[in-house]
């Protein structure tokens, strides 16, 4: 009797992971390869001071219209994506940024410093500021936002790591204009890889965003970009009395997100970002080594900043800003003892400590905007990056002054500090948002009733 041989089993196919991934990948070069500017202003200071004898308060003031416009153009940039698509903003946006920082190479005057680094650098940047993250993470994933908001802010942290030891070494062997020209160099070369990898969204290849249930067809373009940004602030900051009455804090949640997010930025970029390096080689530290040590804040930044949106999917985000400001404003009133003119252990310590902390933030804050605004949120957010690069801006111009009047840094550390402190009371104000009040947009449902305790 004959006897067949059983059919083989089927060979199981293997899954390809989710386009989402590829467009967050994308996005995480692309913020690594326009972080250059970020990485240099501090390192500009005592070289344009030396050259030009400009006083620190001129340039600092330079480097604070930078901050000030990257944060008001944020919103804007949100609602130019939902107009024009991601991809285009983004491909202007790093091309402004290598126009104005390769134009630094031939100024003679402190207004062309303001122009180029300010205003088109500043405009350039703001394009490409945390609101790009937020509008990526919006469009192309309901689960795991909280964990990939924390990955794209890390990114900038990568950045500083790969570009500041790199920076500081060109500013000390080949003076500041082939760092200026590098930067803009290194935000040329990721256009290609915008252009012909990143998409707008998941409906342009025919997929629902990761972790949705179902497709989600791409919404038409929205015009009116300026009106809209506009129109979502006035809604944010001043809402109606229906949206007060809905468990909302009595001037909504806007105003505290907005004042904790200006003492960010005021303790980040303003501050440490900024003025770190001069202030260690005030007390004889050498360029290149308080620029490493800025790099390994960076480092640190990316543990802390990916474990920061592990914890926003499961812990109570207003608790966890209470405690990112609590522990940022100790370890800033103790940096004044630690400045010396070596690395020590107790500065190590400090670099490992602010790191795991600097932008930490981001992932409970925009939480929050998610949780409250919706389908807006990501222009909302970019509204409240503009309050963290307002505070940001007044820092790097008043620290500046503050060096020049005292001759020290000593009382911006210790007024950044107690600033920190306010910002830890503001985190525990913000109210819970009623579960019977106005819904999340659809595709925030999912991630709200998934999330751990908020």
């Amino acid at each position: 009797m004959r006897t067949t041989d059983p059919a083989p089993a089927p060979v199981p196919r293997r899954r390809r992971p989710h386009r989402a991934w590829s467009v967050a990948a994308v996005t995480f070069l692309t913020i690594i390869g326009a972080a250059g500017f970020a990485s240099l202003p501090g390192l500009l200071i005592d070289p344009l001071h030396a050259e030009f004898h400009w006083s620190r308060g001129t340039i600092g003031f330079a480097v604070s219209v930078n901050l000030a416009l990257y944060g008001l153009t944020a919103p804007f940039a949100a609602a130019l994506m939902d107009r024009f698509g991601i991809r285009r903003v983004v491909v202007v946006a790093l091309t402004v940024i290598a126009t104005g920082a390769g134009l630094t190479v031939f100024m003679t005057a402190s207004w062309q410093l303001v122009l180029y680094w300010g205003v088109l650098v500043g405009l350039g940047s703001g394009s490409m500021a945390l609101a790009f993250a937020a509008t990526v993470t919006g469009r192309w994933f309901t689960a795991r936002r909280g964990l990939v908001t924390g990955i794209l802010t890390a990114a900038g942290a990568s950045g500083q790591l790969v570009f500041l030891p790199v920076l500081s070494w060109i500013v000390d062997r080949h003076d500041w204009r082939p760092a200026a020209v590098t930067v803009a160099l290194a935000a040329l070369a990721v256009v290609p890889l915008v252009w012909l990898l990143l998409r707008d969204h998941p409906a342009d290849v025919g997929v629902a965003p990761y972790g949705a249930t179902e497709f989600l067809p791409k919404p038409p373009p929205r015009r009116g970009a300026a009106r809209r940004a506009v129109r979502v602030l006035v809604s944010a900051a001043f809402p109606h009395s229906r949206l007060r009455s809905s468990g909302r804090t009595p001037m909504g949640p806007f105003w505290l997100l907005a004042g904790t997010f200006a003492i960010c930025g005021a303790t980040t970029n303003g501050l440490v970002k900024t003025h770190f390096v001069p202030a260690a080689h005030d007390h004889g530290m050498p360029m290149t080594a308080a620029a490493s040590l800025l790099a390994v804040i960076g480092i640190f930044d990316i543990a802390g900043t990916i474990a920061s949106g592990w914890f926003t999917d499961r812990f109570n985000t207003r608790r966890l800003l209470a405690t990112y400001y609590g522990l940022r404003g100790l370890s800033l009133m103790f940096l004044p003892l630690l400045l010396s003119d070596s690395v020590h252990p107790p500065m190590v310590f400090f670099i490992v400590f602010y790191g795991l902390d600097w932008v930490a933030t981001v992932p409970p804050t925009l939480a929050l905007c998610r949780e409250y605004y919706g389908d807006d949120s990501a222009i909302v957010f970019g509204w409240v990056l503009a309050a963290h690069q307002v505070g940001a801006a007044l820092i790097a111009f008043l620290g500046g002054l503050a060096r020049d009047a005292f001759g020290t840094y000593n009382p911006v550390w210790y007024a950044s500090g107690a600033l920190c402190a306010v910002a830890a009371l503001m985190a525990l104000v913000i109210r819970e948002r009623h579960r019977g009040g106005p819904p999340a947009h659809p595709t925030e449902r999912g991630q709200l009733a998934n999330a751990g305790p908020s």
